[in-house]
């Protein structure tokens, strides 16, 4: 079945950086266009970035990551990559990835903790 785990959360302090990874499996990875998305807590999950099917194609942000985060895919690999620099303290919150780079569209794993903070 189709599986998501993805790794590399971690408290930060604000302007600090970090690297989430998302190895998949149970599908064709290099035929979905993949996301990444982020739940705080109170809020709703919302899309963070996303990017179509090849590694150099186009990709989607959020208003509020764009400049800061940069989404990359390794189909070679099977994985899904996200750089997220000059982190703030808004961008505290549990990170999915997920296939649809404008929506998901499958069930969720378990996501990666990110804490931003002093």
């Amino acid at each position: 079945q189709v599986q998501f785990v993805e790794s590399g959360g971690g408290l930060v302090q604000p302007g600090e950086s970090l690297r989430l990874s998302c190895a998949t499996s149970g599908f064709r990875f290099e035929i979905y266009t993949m996301g990444w998305y982020r739940q705080a807590p109170g809020k709703q999950r919302e899309l963070v970035a996303g990017i179509g099917i090849r590694e150099n194609d186009n990709t989607n942000y959020a208003n509020s990551v764009k400049g800061r985060f940069t989404i990359s895919r390794d189909n070679a690999k099977n994985e899904l990559y996200l750089q997220m620099n000059n982190l703030k303290d808004d961008d505290t919150a549990v990170y999915y990835c997920n296939q649809g780079r404008f929506a998901p569209t499958a069930s969720w794993g378990q996501g990666t903790q990110v804490t931003v903070a002093s």
